[in-house]
């Protein structure tokens, strides 16, 4: 079996900003430790608010728990490779919230909690990296307004997860969770098993207790295919609740920060949050008057009545039978099901990545335009010239094809590219409310994604079973995934999926089936899965 550990050790690079985050680990856990590794395990946002509130734990105890965990288990141990960076003020803002706690000044539910940012978000206190060398000088000195969003609610920024590098847009035989930053990721379930991208740390930062709640980013699957296989809970948003300001892009049509956690509630919460307006972003601009406390009123009778598209797409028959269980978790919840089929849908593939291609070009220069002097790579062509001089780093298991594709295309004003925006759009909201309208559903059903697949450096993914993420990463509709337990011992997800704005009866009815099916199992490290791997919950 490869020494997936080795993969990065190295190019020098891997452990940017981590060289002194081993120098601040001593600074800032080597102190009064009130909460043990133990006390963090496993536990939810919520709980660790509970315990907050009553007094029997401080968002400093926390932080320096998760703190020393990561130490424990980043590069140590199971090595999983998930946090890049950690914050060099995240203990002093966890004093800080617990001193407004004293003097009763508590901001909301996650006032003290602490919070995992993917490298592609911007922070004030650490480089923004995407995972690639080019931006290995990316300090900006600037929150994103999400993080911002987060801050102001009293969240504690504890670090920078690693990612698929540029969110797995360099090419199309990329190894997910590998970047020439960080590393690969790797599974908390089988550490020889993809943890999908390209959040992909913050899935397996999340899933194995390195914080409660972390912030991935979508273009196309990046939220619920790691969180699906990580056996977390994830979401996409409707485009246009979040903001995408100082994330390193994609595209402007598709791309959006999604809250990930271990629960549908921690979820919920994270999503309160995060969603709001932002000036700079002009998707964004009702998204005030839209938001809604997605954690208000969750009722494990949320699913009685409702009616649920249930579509069956090929898969193995391990999944299949993780999703008949799930089935019947949702009928027993008193849900009715529909059986429904989408269209065929012949060409959306290709429309959507001549989306993709033509808005990364732009939205990447445009991006770039807006980063310090230090950073060297100010447009596309420059990224794709770096890229070739550090070939021994960049180009270590894949290429660039995509980028050089980008790099091609013409301008948005080029005919090709607005038919293919505005004819893909239309066809994958087209059939997403038409199986809604034809079922008279208020939601569909699928399973997310096929079972996790061997890491290969060589051969790059290896993607089986069915996908769940193209019709709502095109049509700007929500995404969320739910774990339905273990398929030969891995984790895989259940999707809900809603038209436009349904965030929140999507939250709700996920809420409901998590409840029925109590089907998360907590990660084990193990090297690959066992020989004779249990399907069910146990």
């Amino acid at each position: 079996m490869l020494a997936w550990p080795t993969l990065a050790d190295d190019d020098g690079w891997t452990g940017i900003d981590m060289r002194k985050a081993a120098v601040l680990f001593g600074l800032l856990v080597a102190a009064p430790a009130m909460a043990q590794t133990d006390r963090v395990e496993e536990r939810s946002a919520s709980a660790l608010a509970d315990d907050m509130a009553a007094g029997r734990t401080t968002a400093e105890a926390l932080t320096r728990a998760y703190l020393t965990r990561i130490e424990a288990m980043n590069r140590k141990g199971p090595s999983l490779r998930a946090v890049i960076a950690i914050n060099p003020q995240a203990v002093a803002e966890a004093r800080a919230r617990d001193a407004e706690r004293r003097a009763g000044q508590v901001r909301g539910p996650l006032h003290g909690i602490p919070v995992l940012i993917k490298d592609n978000i911007e922070t004030r206190e650490n480089a923004t990296t995407a995972g690639s060398l080019a931006l290995a000088d990316n300090r900006t000195g600037r929150d994103a307004p999400v993080v911002a969003r987060l801050r102001a609610a009293g969240a504690v920024i504890l670090g920078k997860t690693n990612l698929s590098e540029w969110a797995n847009i360099r090419s199309n035989a990329s190894m997910s969770g590998w970047s020439a930053v960080g590393g690969l990721v790797r599974n908390p379930y089988a550490l020889d098993r993809t943890s999908c991208g390209s959040s992909s740390g913050t899935g397996a930062a999340i899933a194995a207790s390195f914080a409660a709640i972390g912030v991935g980013t979508e273009t196309d699957g990046s939220v619920v295919c790691p969180s699906a296989m990580n056996g977390l809970v994830g979401l996409k948003p409707t485009i246009g609740l979040v903001s995408r300001t100082h994330v390193v892009p994609i595209s402007h049509s598709q791309d959006t920060p999604g809250p990930m956690g271990r629960s549908v509630r921690d979820v919920a919460l994270l999503m309160t949050a995060m969603a709001g307006s932002d000036p700079a972003d002009p998707a964004t601009q009702s998204a005030d008057t839209r938001r809604r406390d997605y954690a208000a009123g969750l009722s494990a009778g949320a699913l009685r009545g409702m009616r649920i598209a249930v579509l069956r797409p090929a898969m193995p028959k391990a999944l299949a039978d993780a999703y008949d269980r799930a089935l019947g978790c949702l009928r027993g919840a008193g849900a009715v099901l529909v059986e429904a089929t989408l269209p065929d849908l012949p060409g959306l593939g290709e429309q959507e990545l001549t989306v993709l291609k033509a808005e990364l070009k732009a939205d990447l220069d445009a991006y770039l335009a807006t980063t310090p002097a230090s950073v060297r790579t100010r447009t596309l062509a420059d990224v794709i010239a770096f890229n070739e001089r550090e070939a021994p780093r960049e180009h270590r298991y894949f290429g660039q094809e995509l980028f050089v594709a980008a790099q091609a295309m013409p301008g948005l004003d080029d005919p090709a590219y607005r038919k293919a925006r505005s004819d893909g759009q239309a066809r994958a909201a087209g059939a997403i409310d038409g199986v809604l309208t034809a079922a008279s559903a208020q939601a569909i059903v699928s399973p997310t994604y096929g079972l996790p697949w061997l890491s290969d450096p060589v051969n790059g993914d290896q993607f089986s079973g069915p996908s769940a993420s193209q019709l709502p990463a095109m049509s700007g509709y929500p995404h969320l995934t739910v774990p339905m337990g273990l398929a030969l011992g891995l984790p895989v997800g259940l999707s809900f999926i809603g038209t436009a704005n349904s965030d929140a009866l999507l939250i709700g009815a996920g809420y409901a089936y998590e409840q029925a099916a109590a089907a998360r199992v907590a990660p084990t490290y193990a090297e690959h899965v066992p020989d004779n791997p249990g399907t069910a919950r146990d």
